[in-house]
């Protein structure tokens, strides 16, 4: 059984979800590098392991005792499955056949699944028109933002585009299935150790099996660095500000984060690269905006309250 949710996101919901989107916001930055002389598995390994280790020294240094039961794990090993073995290689996967853009756009499909698995699911997070209509908003957002150009390579390297896809719907699983850790007694933090332990086991053996990167040349610094980046920040810290925002605003209003992504992304740019903002990115980022208010219904409440008031007069 899962435990209530806030119906609508506090502003602390808010600003740790504006932290996740550039945490994993940079991990399409940090597999753009490393694709280029890794396989996807041992990417992907690399990436689950090193959040592993670093999660498991912050765990002993906090006190706090690692997960124990064998139901617990075995509901770890699914969420390792679902959230970290399956989405994760097919998104590295896909990677190396299309670009980060269009990868980006495909990930933003991400709350329409979520919406429509946790709707059916969950009592507490049924769909509803506005909440479909805000999602909606928001992937036009997000596909203004990024650049139509990127939508010229939709239909070709189609396998690649479905991969991502597959990718998404198998994190509107995961969102959903993780709202059950909330009552079964464990920390963000212990159920982040668990689940990246459990996905580093089953990746293990296949990676060594599949591509041998015993056998491989040893990758370059500014690769090694973008992996540790991918595993420190765009994992670990990641995962337990994932968690928390799961167990206190529910599943649809985490995957609200691939919409954010994208944006904290090009005004990451602007701040520090001194990227050029275009009209589009200012387009985008309003369209973006709707969506979001619009599944978080606050504004919507608020104008329908001010319409009937007026109403009655």
């Amino acid at each position: 059984m899962n435990s209530p949710i806030n119906s609508v996101m506090t502003l602390k919901d808010w600003a740790m979800l504006l932290s996740l989107s550039i945490l994993w916001g940079g991990s399409f930055f940090f597999i753009g590098v490393a694709v280029s002389e890794l396989p996807p598995l041992t990417i992907v390994t690399l990436r689950v392991a090193i959040a592993a280790l670093i999660l498991w020294a912050v765990l002993i240094f906090s006190g706090q005792r690692a997960p124990r039961s064998a139901g617990l794990w075995r509901a770890l090993f699914t969420m390792g499955l679902i959230t970290n073995v399956i989405p994760f290689s097919l998104i590295v996967w896909g990677q190396t056949y299309i670009a980060s853009g269009l990868a980006s756009i495909l990930n933003a499909t991400t709350p329409l699944f979520t919406v429509v698995i946790a709707g059916l699911l969950l009592p507490d997070e049924r769909m509803t028109p506005r909440k479909l209509i805000g999602v909606a908003i928001g992937f036009v957002g997000v596909s203004i933002l990024i650049g139509p150009a990127s939508l010229k390579e939709l239909g070709s390297d189609t396998l690649a585009q479905l991969a991502i896809l597959g990718a998404t719907i198998s994190y509107g699983f995961s969102t959903t299935y993780g709202r059950r850790f909330k009552t079964m007694g464990i920390t963000p933090l212990q159920t982040s150790v668990g689940q990246l332990t459990a996905a580093t086991l089953m990746l293990l053996p296949i990676m060594f099996f599949i591509e041998r990167p015993d056998q491989l040349a040893n990758p370059s610094a500014e690769v090694w660095m973008a992996v540790i980046g991918l595993g420190a920040f765009s994992t670990a810290l990641a995962f337990i500000l994932f968690f928390k925002i799961l167990s206190s605003a529910g599943a649809t209003n985490v995957s609200l984060v691939t919409f954010l992504a994208p944006v904290t992304t090009i005004i990451l740019g602007w701040l520090i690269l001194n990227e050029r903002l275009n009209s589009e990115h200012f387009i985008g980022m309003l369209f973006i905006g709707i969506g979001l208010a619009a599944i978080d219904g606050r504004l919507w409440a608020k104008f329908k309250s001010h319409s009937a008031s007026h109403i009655s007069r």
